[in-house]
């Protein structure tokens, strides 16, 4: 005769730990995901201050070699990453040179980020005559991409742009200047660059997007979240019926030189 377990059920599902008691599944997922989302978080934060950060191109002061919307990854270990609340650096791969295109914290308002491109580095000395960059006495050739839009030449009592210096960069500190050579605001204007304003060094361009007049713009304030919601979902569906002629797909994983 087979005997029939009177043992009754407990209805609970879980694990057992060590000590032989029934866990509940439910909590330790839910525990999981929490600790997943922390991870993740933490890593994608430590990535974002030592390693690499996403940037997108607002002006035309780097054209033709960097576009208005074109979203670029900037390097942030190369030449040592800042830590956070802190004066401190991480030690440096390199020091920047001429030639390399940087993002760095605008020196007359540091909550704006500019990006522009090395000309000299400490100890070079820098002048320009009608135009013309020239380098320890030198001519620094115009970058691959970069250009002029004005052909008229501004003396010096006009402005800086066409006529300056010459002048030595100063230890820890660098002379930059926009590829779009007419329109930038850049060295010329309010100085030499300190290093420390650096956020890194810009290496590739993952997207690239042509912005027309009359886009959609997010509209996002905390008193009205159901309209800033709205607006993102707008946003996005726009960009998703848009992409196909607004990506500019060939400049997608273009390397920035």
């Amino acid at each position: 005769m087979t005997k029939v377990s009177t043992r009754r059920r407990s209805g609970k599902k879980g694990k057992r730990g060590r000590d032989g008691k029934l866990r509940s599944s439910g909590r330790s997922v839910t525990r999981e995901y929490t600790e997943a989302l922390i991870v993740a978080g933490i890593t994608a934060l430590l990535i974002k201050t030592f390693v690499i950060q996403a940037f997108r191109i607002p002006s035309g002061s780097m054209e033709d070699t960097l576009l208005v919307g074109d979203f670029l990854l900037v390097n942030k270990f190369l030449y040592g990453a800042s830590v956070p609340f802190t004066d401190t650096t991480l030690p440096a791969i390199r020091d920047p040179q001429s030639g390399d295109v940087i993002v760095f914290q605008y020196p007359e308002d540091p909550t704006k980020d500019y990006i522009k491109r090395c000309v000299a580095v400490a100890g070079e000395t820098v002048e320009i005559r009608d135009k013309v960059v020239f380098v320890n006495g030198e001519i620094r050739p115009m970058p691959p991409e970069g250009k002029h839009i004005s052909s008229g030449v501004y003396t010096r009592a006009q402005s800086p742009r066409d006529n300056w210096g010459p002048e030595t960069v100063p230890p820890g500190h660098l002379f930059m200047m926009g590829d779009n050579r007419d329109n930038s605001t850049d060295s010329r204007f309010w100085g030499m660059l300190d290093t420390r304003l650096i956020r890194g060094q810009a290496f590739i361009l993952y997207m690239s997007w042509e912005f027309q007049l009359g886009d959609p713009e997010l509209t996002w304030t905390l008193d009205q979240p159901v309209g800033s919601a709205f607006s993102l979902l707008y946003i996005v569906a726009y960009d998703i019926v848009h992409a196909p002629w607004r990506v500019r797909w060939t400049r997608i994983g273009h390397l920035i030189e």
